[in-house]
């Protein structure tokens, strides 16, 4: 089978640019779909374990970027550059048919502005949209200057790139396509923790930041003991990251009954599978969760200084994607100074106690995923088709 794509007498060959793990599974994805539609298809740029693993040679180790984080750019400041210039410089020297730069829009678009500049004939591509829906509507316009065509992984983003001067297309978000765990594997993790069946379990999901966990941490430890209170035959799940798994292990210590802390990817699937309940942090692990129908509370808060910048700057009344994509507002949200341990206590409570509740989040839940994708193509594969179309259409500007 042939790409389709412009090619002077070689394979199709693209160079695609992931800064972080969570770009590394999406670039991984989308090499994959490119293999499937092109197995001739050539691969250059920068990636981890994913990308690695489908035949990429990383132009230097993803980790450095990984760690060039917001309080640590400063320190970084001139290797960044440095890396920036050498990329934007191997993108050149490649020629590839398209760049394709993968979230980490800091570092990826800095390397698409030099690569623009410099040959304009090469297409560059950005997987995953701004959030301009939510904050900093400029945003759009802005990368429209060196972007010809962006990858959404949000079906309400598509018109916003447009109205910004890119082509975009919905190619599907990628938790449809993650695995998840048979009610076989959730009932084997309750009995290996001695959790019975009918016993509620919640999960605690306070984030994977340091600053995340901290700040959040003992509201909602707070929270669960109060709910606790009230269900005396509660047990608390903790799916943590080896980043944090030592700080939340210690505020684990207050409980009566330990909480389960696991890290090992199997078995958060697993948990996820088994949860009746969820307190989490705001993120994409809410579509982790209605992925597997766990209802959910959402709190989150941040620095005075940041909340008050956030909040004068936010241009949607809910944070929460199951809300957004659903069009409802099924999940209750305690957010900045609402972020309080009483509030989310009640909020779980009425969740364990009232089956509507519940079933109006399991609804919400179910069509964000159907309107994410699932049941289609895998988003690796719509996200492939969308760069080969890309690639080989005429320019519009």
């Amino acid at each position: 089978m042939t790409s389709g794509l412009p090619s002077d007498q070689r394979p199709p060959r693209i160079f695609v640019v992931a800064g972080e793990p969570s770009g590394d599974r999406l670039g991984g994805a989308l090499m994959e779909g490119l293999l499937r539609l092109d197995p001739a298809t050539e691969f250059r740029g920068i990636g981890g374990t994913e990308m690695t693993g489908r035949g990429l040679c990383s132009l230097f180790p993803m980790e450095e970027l990984s760690l060039m984080g917001i309080w640590e750019v400063l320190p970084q400041y001139r290797a960044l550059k440095r890396r920036i210039a050498q990329t934007a410089q191997a993108v050149l020297d490649c020629r590839p048919d398209a760049l394709v730069t993968i979230d980490s829009p800091d570092f990826g678009l800095r390397v698409a502005r030099i690569v623009r500049a410099a040959n304009p004939a090469i297409r560059t591509i950005h997987y995953v949209a701004p959030s301009v829906w939510a904050w900093r509507p400029g945003r759009a316009a802005k990368m429209a200057q060196v972007i010809d065509h962006v990858l959404a992984i949000l079906p309400f983003e598509p018109p916003l790139m447009r109205a910004a001067g890119m082509t975009c297309d919905f190619v599907g978000h990628p938790v449809v396509a993650e695995p998840r765990a048979t009610e076989a594997e959730a009932a084997a993790f309750r009995a290996r923790h001695g959790i019975s069946a009918d016993a509620p379990l919640v999960l605690f999901l306070p984030g994977s930041r340091r600053g995340e966990v901290t700040r959040l941490g003992p509201r909602f430890d707070e929270a669960l003991i109060r709910l606790r209170d009230r269900i005396p035959e509660l047990r608390v799940v903790l799916p943590t990251v080896p980043g944090v798994s030592a700080l939340v292990a210690q505020m684990a210590r207050r409980w009566p009954t330990a909480p389960v802390l696991v890290e090992e990817a199997g078995d958060k699937r697993a948990a996820f599978a088994a949860a009746d309940l969820a307190l989490a942090a705001s993120g994409t692990v809410s579509l982790e969760l209605a992925a597997n129908r766990v209802p959910m509370v959402i709190g989150y808060d941040m620095a005075p200084v940041s909340r008050a910048l956030i909040g004068w700057l936010l241009r949607t009344d809910s944070v929460t994607l199951v809300n957004l994509v659903s069009e409802t507002r099924a999940v209750p949200e305690y957010l900045g100074r609402n972020c309080q341990p009483g509030p989310m206590a009640l909020a779980l409570f009425e969740l364990l106690e009232n089956p509507g509740a519940r079933a109006e989040q399991v609804a919400a839940m179910d069509l964000t995923m159907d309107r994410l994708g699932r049941g289609g193509e895998p988003p690796g594969l719509r996200a492939a088709r969308s760069v080969m179309v890309a690639v080989r259409a005429p320019r519009s500007r």
